[in-house]
């Protein structure tokens, strides 16, 4: 029989033991999670999801950005058809009051109104909106699929990207030093017949008018991507991040190429990690190693007026979540309802997806200290 001293001073040990243990990162219910303890590894990054879209103000949502340490580039998107807002100004001026009462968590990405396009003043009006979003704080300029695929001109023609008609606004970003994001063109699968097996799917049954597979008479993808290029070699001192892995998702070795193409070209990864996970291991692996200083990390997550902030919160948090047990984890993992094979990429690698280009590609993306 053990001596009541002794048992006494073990009793006390496991007491202290227990007090001074520091305590697991917990769901609602108090149990400790893969997700929750990684989170230690995620908020430690700083992490920067550089392609989101957020319009409401809402304290809580503020909240569990700030519980992530989770800064935003808040995008703005001139579509023709936006149910929430009747007009581009009163949709940049949600954006804008999303940043300001983020506290340094947000920050925003403006746009120009490509329907305007036909105005002789297009150009001159377009530059000097873009100017007094700059002075207010826009770090970048979004162009949106709807130029090359929707817009066309007086004459009926599709405008693409490279319409001579849009250097002026090329110009003005890159002489005040901002960046443009560029989502032109989609995946491959808009241009193909139905695939129940694509990852994009559901969207094109849900967004017809988007379905070039159905509209033949629009331009072919290629046509697009070269416009595209054409930026990018006429506007060297232009800084651009191609969204959705610059819309050559299913190809590694076509993105690499104009990466190796154009140093002032870069990717984000943006609603598209699912076109990664069905690619093979080491190749995805191997790419986002080579280019670690050109892929930015995004989601293209929304927060609007019909959202109630405690369902985006669990909608965000789930596709964090997910990607980031992708990017880090080893072994198998969960994507979309799919067992996949985790990248594991090294810490440096995460560091430079989640916070480190996100910094260097988008100057003023993080508040000054």
């Amino acid at each position: 029989m053990r001596h009541p001293l002794l048992l006494c001073l073990a009793g006390f040990a496991t007491v202290l033991v227990t007090i001074l243990a520091p305590a697991p990162i917990s769901g609602d219910d108090g149990i400790e999670t893969p997700w929750r303890a990684d989170q230690r590894a995620f908020t430690s990054i700083e992490p920067i999801d550089t392609h989101a879209h957020a319009f409401k103000v809402d304290a809580r949502f503020y909240d569990f950005l700030h519980k992530l340490h989770l800064h935003l580039v808040d995008i703005v998107v001139a579509n023709k058809d936006d149910a929430e807002f009747n007009g581009l100004e009163p949709k940049i001026e949600a954006a804008k009051a999303f940043v300001n009462h983020s506290n340094g968590q947000a920050v925003l990405c403006t746009t120009f109104d490509p329907f305007k396009f036909s105005d002789p003043k297009f150009a001159d009006r377009s530059v000097q909106q873009l100017n007094r979003d700059f002075a207010w704080g826009a770090v970048a300029v979004k162009i949106w699929k709807n130029v090359g695929m929707e817009l066309r001109d007086q004459s009926g023609h599709f405008v693409m990207p490279d319409d001579a008609r849009l250097e002026p606004i090329y110009k003005d970003i890159a002489a005040h030093g901002k960046t443009l994001i560029a989502h032109l063109a989609e995946p491959d699968s808009c241009w193909q017949p139905p695939n129940r097996n694509s990852p994009d799917y559901k969207y094109y049954s849900e967004h017809p008018e988007w379905y070039m597979y159905k509209q033949p008479d629009h331009p072919a993808k290629a046509t697009i991507i070269q416009a595209r290029d054409r930026i990018l070699k006429g506007n060297p001192n232009l800084r651009v991040i191609g969204a959705h892995l610059g819309s050559l998702e299913t190809n590694l070795d076509e993105i690499g190429r104009r990466l190796d193409r154009y140093p002032n070209f870069a990717v984000d990864v943006a609603a598209r990690v699912a076109y990664l996970t069905i690619q093979p291991r080491e190749k995805t692996r191997d790419f986002l190693i080579r280019y670690q200083d050109r892929i930015l990390y995004g989601t293209d997550l929304s927060f609007s007026g019909r959202q109630n902030a405690e369902t985006a919160e669990k909608t965000w948090e789930k596709r964090y979540e997910a990607d980031w047990a992708y990017f880090s984890s080893r072994g198998t993992v969960e994507y979309q309802g799919r067992k996949v094979q985790a990248l594991g990429l090294p810490a440096q690698v995460l560091s430079k997806l989640y916070h480190d280009n996100a910094v260097r590609w988008i100057p003023g993306v993080l508040p000054a200290k």
